[in-house]
């Protein structure tokens, strides 16, 4: 690979772009698996992807302000659907999610039938566009993500299901079309998974450096070999989690969570 100027070029926005989403969907990502509701982000993601295609199916600019208010308002409708299901169903409430990603991701091919660049769309929606993100996109991200964090360390206790979701669905909008929604999945699912088997002070940071680990060696795969950076992310996290686990198996007992402590933590 050489890794000349215009390689960088590409390489380092994408490179920040990564952080950027690591950084709210490490979190997040163990509180979504807690709560036992993981094809959550799958769902909210495909409400706003739907809310994007909706959008520019109108004639709007897809950087325009309306494309954008389309992406976060479809979310937030999503999010608290999901909020009410929760509290009137909340034992089928993952079954529920799964409708809602299957009628969202229906809706969107409908809308796109008749579009010749229906399947092109698509196709950024699911996978993204990692390598053309440019620096000035993420910094009203950045700014959008640093109040999130603030949020989250600081009032997690007082948001409740509401505010979670709420929360959820303003950080995943704006992931979606940043990454597309596979990698939005396992920024935040993978992780999670990885850190799992970690006694709890250690989850966070393990969650952390796989991600990172799992980035970094999918950018440089992808440019080595040519291939969909997305894609190519999501299989080398999945190969960073394996290692995590491993490393787990092999960790000294005051590392790794006890089999108790880690039935008492999904149960909350």
């Amino acid at each position: 690979m050489n890794l000349g100027n215009l390689e960088l070029s590409i390489l380092f926005p994408a490179f920040l772009a990564g952080m950027l989403v690591l950084a709210t969907h490490v979190p997040l990502g163990q509180q979504v698996l807690n709560r036992g509701i993981v094809f959550i982000d799958l769902a909210i993601a495909q409400v706003a992807g739907l809310g994007v295609t909706a959008a520019s199916a109108l004639g709007f600019e897809a950087e325009g302000w309306r494309v954008q208010a389309a992406a976060v308002g479809a979310a937030l409708i999503g999010a608290l659907v999901l909020t009410w299901t929760e509290k009137i169903w909340p034992e089928v409430q993952e079954a529920l999610i799964g409708v809602l990603f299957v009628v969202a991701a229906c809706v969107e091919l409908l809308i796109l039938a008749n579009n010749p660049q229906g399947g092109e769309h698509l196709k950024d929606l699911l996978v993204g566009q990692i390598l053309w993100v440019q620096p000035q996109q993420l910094i009203p991200i950045a700014a959008l993500y640093a109040a999130a964090l603030l949020v989250w360390f600081t009032m997690r206790k007082w948001l409740g299901q509401i505010g979670f979701y709420i929360l959820f669905a303003l950080v995943v909008t704006q992931s979606v079309q940043l990454v597309g929604i596979y990698l939005v999945f396992a920024s935040l699912i993978v992780p999670a998974l990885a850190a799992k088997r970690f006694a709890e002070p250690l989850r966070l940071a393990v969650g952390y450096a796989v991600g990172i680990v799992g980035y970094v060696l999918g950018l440089v795969a992808s440019s080595l070999f040519d291939l969909p950076t997305g894609a190519v992310i999501v299989v080398t996290l999945l190969a960073t989690m394996i290692v995590a686990a491993l490393l787990a198996l092999a960790a000294p007992r005051g590392a790794r969570a006890t089999p108790a402590a880690a039935v008492a933590h999904a149960a909350e």
